[in-house]
């Protein structure tokens, strides 16, 4: 979890507004209110009811997956637009859903505390089912000074319920950084049991005393006791790495290896990591590209059904809301599956139902051709600084074609505007071994994201670009993910480009059913 400006704001609310209680507001069913959303969910506006002036829009944050009878539950970190003067912030509400591209609201499952209480910002965690009780543990962060005085910053809370709908705090439960340990970072349970261990393992997202990141761990034989054992961390940041802190940690076995997934946000390379290890504890080996995406996926866990893995996390949105706006904390859901390559490391393709989703053919309309380029039916050839623009999206579609390019750079645009030269350029570079998104603004293009390409050999890639409202995913070779937020997609017209000759083959594009 990474704590943004929006506790600043809290704070300072609670010395210049009296706390307005909101008891009287009826809080509606959520399914009345809004039952699916987009292939990218995003909370929806009034979950707690037309009448309620507060957190009534919002953004995903950190999501906690959990799997239990063919329904993934995302539990995540609720991000409101609007928050009340003197209350917390980072409540946790969740989806459930089947296949990834229906989701189903369940509104708010843990609220946050006062401001005399260790959640009064609740922070990232996870659950475990042990007999017919799951313990729900997360992360408690409050540094209002008068809690700060006697307090921690941040330790690990709990909550159980006995259906995954009406959750208790445990009052009394509180782990906090041991001794040898910053009490100021100290955060992101992920709980599980290891059955190779015997023993149920706590994942601590944490600092050494002085400040070097570590993943933490605690165990215990049984959860119900409270009793939770520390032990050497599994993981300490390298001197090369230097990270902060591993963020939202979590730890699976696939096949012969394990594999530890982290999250930094203050590096050249900022996103989802992740380590491979023939052994929990580690040594842990770092692959030649060692992110799942690019730096707007971050916070990402994994969940499985026990037969296929996927991972799971939000895609950042942008301050200002528009594409030259900063990028900043929780926005949408994306969910990737997970593959295992033969050599352990670890790729990711679409959900098998998007598939399904994007089932309806749409017309390839050509609006103009700049440069020289060749059409035959739905393929183009494309010389040196040419592009060939098509008519407009739709709030939901998806791109498919085959490229191939050995020099240069070589894409899609998206949210184009001729008149003002704006718009974003997703551009294969096969030179450089990367996919980059560029901002174009009046001629000039600033790098906004970029992600390896040393998953995919040779110099023939097929593309499948899933978009819907502004967030924008591209596969690669079923290899890679490319994840990125681009404003005003709708109704504008797009283009392929390039700055070498290419080939674009068999573009289709699919709108939902």
């Amino acid at each position: 979890m990474s704590i943004k400006k929006i506790y600043i704001a809290a704070v300072l609310s609670l010395a210049t507004f009296s706390c307005q209680n909101h008891d009287s507001d009826t809080e509606v069913n959520p399914e009345d209110i809004f039952s699916k959303t987009n292939i990218f969910p995003q909370p929806p506006s009034q979950w707690m009811g037309g009448y309620n002036p507060y957190y009534t829009e919002g953004y995903a944050g950190d999501v906690m997956p959990y799997y239990e009878n063919e329904k993934f539950h995302l539990f995540f970190l609720h991000d409101a637009k609007t928050k009340p003067a003197g209350e917390g912030f980072h409540d946790i509400h969740s989806y459930e859903t089947g296949n990834f591209t229906d989701f189903t609201y369940q509104g708010r499952q843990i609220s946050y505390g006062t401001s005399s209480e260790a959640d009064f910002g609740v922070g990232t965690g996870s659950l475990v089912k042990v007999g017919n009780t799951y313990y729900y543990y997360y992360t408690g962060h409050n540094e209002v000074a008068s809690f700060l005085s006697g307090n921690p910053r941040e330790s690990v809370l709990l909550a159980t319920s006995t259906d995954m709908k009406n959750w208790t705090k445990v009052k009394n439960f509180k782990i906090a950084a041991p001794a040898g340990y910053y009490d100021y970072e100290f955060r992101d349970p992920h709980v599980f049991f290891n059955s190779e261990d015997g023993k149920y393992w706590m994942l601590v997202s944490a600092q050494t005393s002085d400040k070097k990141a570590v993943v933490l761990k605690f165990t215990t034989t049984n959860p119900s006791t409270g009793n939770w054992t520390v032990e050497n961390p599994i993981y300490t940041t390298s001197s090369s790495e230097n990270y902060i802190m591993l963020e939202c940690p979590d730890l699976f076995k696939m096949g012969n290896y394990w594999y530890l997934v982290f999250s930094e946000n203050w590096s050249s390379n900022p996103g989802t990591h992740y380590r491979i290890s023939t052994s929990p504890n580690g040594p842990w080996t770092t692959p030649q590209n060692d992110r799942l995406d690019g730096s707007y996926l971050y916070a990402a866990k994994t969940v499985s059904d026990n037969t296929n893995r996927y991972l799971v996390g939000w895609t950042a949105r942008k301050t200002p809301e528009n594409n030259t706006g900063g990028k900043d904390w929780a926005g949408n859901i994306v969910a990737h599956k997970l593959v295992q390559n033969s050599d352990g490391t670890l790729g990711v393709k679409p959900v098998s139902g998007l598939q399904s989703v994007f089932a309806q053919n749409a017309a390839l309309t050509v609006d103009k051709i700049t440069g020289n380029a060749s059409q035959n039916g739905s393929s183009f050839n494309l010389s040196a600084n040419s592009q060939v623009t098509f008519s407009k999206l739709q709030k939901a579609d998806q791109i498919t074609f085959t490229l191939n390019v050995s020099a240069g750079k070589a894409g899609i645009i998206l949210a184009q505007d001729s008149d003002t030269g704006s718009g974003v350029k997703i551009a294969l570079e096969p030179a450089n071994k990367r996919i980059a998104a560029y901002v174009m603004n009046a001629g000039s293009e600033d790098l906004m994201n970029s992600y390896s390409l040393s998953a995919v050999s040779g110099t023939s890639y097929t593309v499948t670009a899933s978009i819907s409202n502004d967030v924008c995913v591209v596969y690669i070779n079923d290899k890679i993910a490319f994840t990125n937020r681009i404003y005003n997609i709708v109704n504008k017209k797009w283009s392929i480009f390039s700055s070498s000759e290419s080939s674009f083959s068999n573009i289709n594009i699919k709108n939902p059913n």
